[in-house]
């Protein structure tokens, strides 16, 4: 028996012409585009709110208030293949703006401390993650601006999504992976100089 079920216009596409398929099915009002583009796209808009320094929960506001930006205006965005980047300015700018939507966080009190069970590691092993975190972060931050962002981008992305981040980052496809190695070996480097001098 035949079904009334096709495949989506997007089926078996993948990174920026998944987009764009899925981007022309929702201007048309299709839901369930509208879904694929928040499941596949999400994370990156995750990413770059919490790469701007907000806690979760207001990257959660910052990622809310993006995806309605995007539903919002779908008919403008002229070159549906340039959504990843738009998402991403988007959110930088989002994650820029003052925020006062979350009240400050209750005091611990010394009693209510005693009687919580600790998760955390012991202090030792605390002490020389924290120190070893601290040294990568140094490092990373001594890369140039555009070294950070791809590093972030290829990190949430993944090899397989090169051509995403190429498009994000408005680079050829073929140069994000040498690019990449040499921004780790750059940041390698800042490691080994910062132990030498310890």
């Amino acid at each position: 028996m035949q079904t009334t079920e096709v495949d989506p216009p997007w089926e078996g596409l993948t990174g920026a012409d998944l987009h764009a398929a899925c981007m022309r099915a929702a201007r048309a009002g299709d839901r369930q585009a509208m879904d694929r583009l928040v499941h596949e796209l999400t994370p990156l808009v995750w990413h770059v709110a919490r790469a701007n320094g907000l806690d979760r929960l207001t990257a959660e506001d910052v990622v809310q208030t993006v995806w309605l930006a995007l539903f919002s205006q779908l008919e403008k965005l002229r070159d549906p293949k340039a959504l990843a980047a738009w998402l991403i300015t988007t959110t930088r700018r989002e994650a820029q703006h003052p925020f006062g939507r979350r009240a400050q966080p209750v005091p611990l009190t010394d009693e209510l401390a005693e009687s919580m069970e600790s998760t955390h590691p012991a202090p030792e092993e605390e002490a020389v993650r924290a120190d070893r975190d601290r040294r990568v972060w140094r490092a990373f931050l001594r890369l140039p601006h555009r070294c950070q962002q791809l590093l972030r981008l290829t990190v949430l992305a993944g090899r397989a999504e090169y051509q995403l981040v190429a498009e994000a980052l408005r680079m050829p496809r073929g140069s994000v992976g040498p690019t990449r190695g040499r921004c780790l070996e750059s940041m390698r480097d800042l490691l080994a100089h910062e132990g030498g001098s310890r």
